[in-house]
């Protein structure tokens, strides 16, 4: 419950997982997005399932974020990423983050 993860949530039957960011940033932070490209891909197992994380680019439309459905968000620069402790899938995700600042 103390870790922090990238934004996100579970795809709908039938939804495109950009459509899904687009609607859980939305209902989350209560902001609107633009997503651009994807950044990167990772599955993640678990013990008793397994998490596909698809991280995209994105510009925020409108709107200012706020705590709407989150303990709590922050801004952080890849240089800050190191600081946080993340859950084991988006720990992957932020090592291939790390990759393409190289």
């Amino acid at each position: 419950p103390s870790l922090w993860e990238f934004p996100g949530g579970k795809v709908e039957p039938g939804e495109a997982d950009a459509d899904a960011l687009v609607r859980e940033l939305q209902h989350r932070l209560a902001v609107e997005v633009r997503v651009q490209e994807l950044l990167s891909f990772v599955k993640h197992p678990y013990e008793r399932y397994s998490v596909e994380l698809f991280l995209y680019r994105c510009e925020v439309a409108h709107g200012e974020a706020v705590n709407h459905a989150v303990q709590a968000h922050r801004w952080v620069s890849s240089d800050e990423f190191e600081q946080l402790d993340f859950t084991p899938a988006d720990e992957a995700s932020m090592t291939q983050l790390l990759e393409l600042d190289d």
